[in-house]
């Protein structure tokens, strides 16, 4: 049994599964990056000392605070989508 693919393409066998391995470590890092953008954001945005507990408004805040960076990110992202759909088919 070979490695390769074929004799035409020499290709290693394992290509397409390493490809598709790297994809999705790709986009396990990318959201850990948004997961701290927004934590940086938030934090700053919503803690003004930190104590052992949150009080009811900085939780509050901070609710408020990653949804909203989860909306928007999504909207970006759609937006993009939509303008290379648009560029596609042009």
């Amino acid at each position: 049994m070979s490695i390769w693919t074929n004799s035409n393409n020499p290709k290693p066998a394992g290509d397409k599964e390493l490809q598709e391995f790297l994809m999705v470590e790709k986009q396990k890092a990318q959201f850990n990056a948004q997961i701290h953008e927004f934590n940086d954001f938030c934090w700053e945005k919503c803690v003004d000392k930190p104590g052992s507990k949150l009080d009811s408004k900085t939780e509050t805040c901070l609710t408020n605070c990653v949804d909203r960076f989860i909306d928007v990110s999504l909207l970006i992202t759609n937006r993009f989508a939509q303008l290379l759909q648009k560029s596609a088919a042009s």
